[in-house]
């Protein structure tokens, strides 16, 4: 058994709430938290940014990388580099732009896709299942797989290394809150499907231990009649999440967490209305998420904490240091000047480092560490 030290004490000027009617105007909070933002937490108040620093020197550093500059165009997700990885999270950005001519199988564990542009067909073992923009789609570990797209694809995607997605625990919200799962789609065995099922040879590459094994077939070996359970391919847009909000109380990335790995997590950020409250703060607070890494995929919309950040963009925050909103994002919210976001980005949570792969050096923007110092 384990429990965390508690010993609730405070020490000079600060707020009787995180988050809330600070002690004076000008004060800056940060959150010093265990655990992502489950543990044991203290709230620091200080009169100069926790991000205002005048140099950086040293690999550990915030990170942006501009997805849209990748040119590869592999027909197999096997042959797409890897952007960032760890022994439990694999997170990888797909252009899928004509169809897969064979079949794939990922033995390593779960893969999740998200459509960040396009529209396809996904045909897998459980049947065909339309996506587009905005779909998150669940592909079980072990589960036959292709991709025929009628408009360019643009995928993220995250293997949970030898792992399996689930959902969080929505608690005292019940199981309706944040989504229904009367929303999750999952495939059909109709009239296209069947269509597909041709005597004609097929490959699968199945990737194990990131090693690619092709075994062929005299037919298409997505060749179901039907089949019953709770296992399946399942699909979620971002549209049919509707996130938990306080007027008067700005909400950790926690509440918005939409899957669920033992090893991190993945959270979808949706146009909500902004805190109204007059003493809450109104952007996201500043905090050192000492145990875990951070990424975020921006999908859509304005990016009400970030500057110059464009859809399809990614920022990598490694464990280790204070982040948190850009000073004009701050300015903006202490002004109140906006009353509602609407940015879609997901996030990625890993409780262990992750290591960036080759790819990364060109895409990298080496000035986003210099964006929170004020504007010249």
């Amino acid at each position: 058994m384990r429990k965390w030290i508690s010993y609730p004490r405070q020490q000079g000027q600060v707020s009787r709430q995180a988050h809330a009617d600070f002690p004076e105007e000008g004060i800056y909070e940060r959150e010093l938290g265990r655990s992502g933002f489950f543990g044991p937490a203290s709230h620091m108040h200080h009169r100069h940014a926790p991000t205002g620093w005048s140099n950086w020197e040293g690999p550990l550093r915030p990170r942006a990388f501009d997805c849209n500059k990748l040119t590869q165009l592999p027909v197999s997700p096997w042959e797409t580099p890897v952007l960032l990885h760890n022994a439990y999270c694999q997170y990888r950005v797909w252009k899928c732009v004509r169809p897969m001519e064979h079949l794939v199988r990922n033995a390593d564990g779960d893969e999740l896709l998200f459509v960040h542009e396009g529209k396809g067909q996904l045909f897998c073992d459980y049947g065909r299942l339309e996506v587009q923009e905005g779909d998150y789609v669940v592909i079980p570990r072990g589960t036959m797989w292709r991709i025929e797209p009628t408009q360019p694809l643009f995928l993220l995607m995250i293997e949970a290394t030898n792992d399996a997605y689930t959902l969080p625990d929505k608690g005292l919200v019940g199981n309706h809150a944040i989504f229904d799962p009367a929303v999750l789609e999952t495939p059909a065995i109709d009239d296209l499907f069947r269509q597909q099922q041709t005597e004609d040879p097929w490959q699968v590459h199945i990737k194990r231990r990131d090693q690619v094994s092709v075994v062929s077939f005299p037919y298409n070996p997505l060749d179901a009649l039907g089949w019953h359970g709770d296992l399946s391919v399942v699909k979620l847009n971002w549209r049919d999440i509707r996130p938990l909000m306080s007027h008067r109380y700005h909400l950790p990335p926690s509440a918005h967490t939409t899957f669920v790995a033992q090893r991190f997590v993945i959270c979808t950020f949706v146009p909500r209305p902004i805190e109204s409250d007059p003493g809450a703060l109104k952007v996201p607070f500043y905090h050192n998420n000492d145990d875990y890494d951070e990424v975020l995929f921006y999908h859509a919309g304005e990016f009400f904490s970030r500057d110059d950040i464009d859809s399809g963009m990614v920022t990598f925050h490694p464990a280790g240091f204070a982040h948190g909103p850009h000073p004009k994002a701050y300015q903006a919210g202490r002004e109140y000047s906006k009353k509602f976001t609407n940015e879609v980005a997901v996030m990625l949570d890993t409780r262990d480092a992750l290591d960036m792969g080759s790819v990364v050096s060109d895409i990298e923007n080496p000035e986003y560490v210099n964006s929170w110092q004020p504007k010249k």
